[in-house]
């Protein structure tokens, strides 16, 4: 979760989502320059989705991006010969089913970054869900309508709902873990395995995806060009530098990183610059960019930390 109605003015210093919305009053700050231009560089299929935006990043790999919520979420479609995995289900605001049966014919399977909602909103519409085996995924597959509601307030939207989409009754339908997963679970698509490296911080759920004969690392909110969130209850600052340096060191390996928010692609050098950042603020080198609501911006390298105003683990 990314970008929330309190935080819209300090957010707006940084690296934020832009706006497909007619310029109007009524459109929120947040939003009123979309698209974002990194997009014009990559393939967009199914041009004609009324919400979300789709591309071609990679070979077999689809980014479905959702533009018109402030989350600016990014699932994506990972595709086998036998199978396909959705990494994330994004916010179930629009049937997110519907556009991976006309990307593959494919059995397709889903496994989250994380559980919060705006990852796991579709998660009901899939018959087989892997699931890390944390109370916390476990919790959070019941559902969530008070989460799910702060998504769509008027400051949340860009543009129009979906046609039919029932405001009123929206929330996070609760899904079913069908396999629950650790570190080192390994999905053959057929032609293709994908590993889950277990990457803790942002929640106690969370991981990685790693494509290691592609050279394709899926970050989930562990890295995303953006404010990065690590001021909720759940988040472990420790865990999360650990998780970091642990992804630091597959760089070399890799041709893309792959992230949940914003824009789709990064170059692998993010990673160890990711940790030099999260180090540097945590050892109080880093001077406080902006605070409000009790949480204070770092940003250093071109990379920006949400965190708590005063927090454990920050001198």
């Amino acid at each position: 979760m990314h970008f929330g109605k309190a935080l819209a003015s300090l957010l707006l210093t940084c690296l934020m989502p832009l706006s497909l919305a007619a310029q109007t009053n009524n459109t929120p700050e947040w939003c009123r320059a979309l698209p974002r231009p990194e997009y014009q560089a990559l393939q967009r299929v199914l041009e004609s989705d009324p919400w979300f935006e789709v591309y071609k990043v990679a070979p077999g790999v689809f980014a479905i991006y959702e533009p018109h919520q402030a989350e600016e979420v990014i699932s994506y479609l990972i595709v086998g010969h036998k199978q396909a995995v959705l990494f994330d289900t994004g916010m179930g605001i629009a049937n997110i089913r519907r556009v991976t049966t006309q990307l593959t014919s494919r059995p397709v399977v889903v496994v989250n970054s994380h559980t919060h909602d705006d990852h796991v909103g579709g998660n009901w519409q899939f018959t087989f869900v892997y699931g890390m085996d944390t109370e916390f995924t476990r919790t959070n597959a019941r559902g969530s309508r008070e989460d799910a509601q702060a998504e769509i307030t008027p400051d949340q939207i860009c543009g129009n709902l979906p046609k039919g989409f029932d405001a009123k009754n929206y929330a996070t339908k609760p899904w079913k873990i069908s396999r629950a997963v650790q570190d080192g679970f390994k999905i053959n698509l057929g032609g293709r395995t994908l590993e889950i490296l277990s990457t803790p911080g942002h929640t106690p759920d969370a991981i990685s995806l790693l494509d290691r004969e592609n050279g394709l690392l899926f970050t989930g909110d562990t890295y995303y060009p953006g404010p990065i969130w690590l001021f909720r209850p759940e988040t472990d600052l420790d865990a999360y530098e650990a998780s970091v340096k642990r992804l630091a060191a597959l760089a070399p390996q890799l041709k893309l990183v792959l992230g949940a928010h914003n824009i789709p692609i990064a170059n692998p050098d993010i990673l160890p610059r990711l940790v030099t950042a999260i180090q540097a603020v945590r050892a109080g080198k880093v001077p406080p960019q902006k605070s409000e609501g009790g949480k204070t911006l770092y940003t250093t390298d071109g990379i920006t930390f949400l965190l708590k105003t005063k927090v454990a683990g920050v001198h």
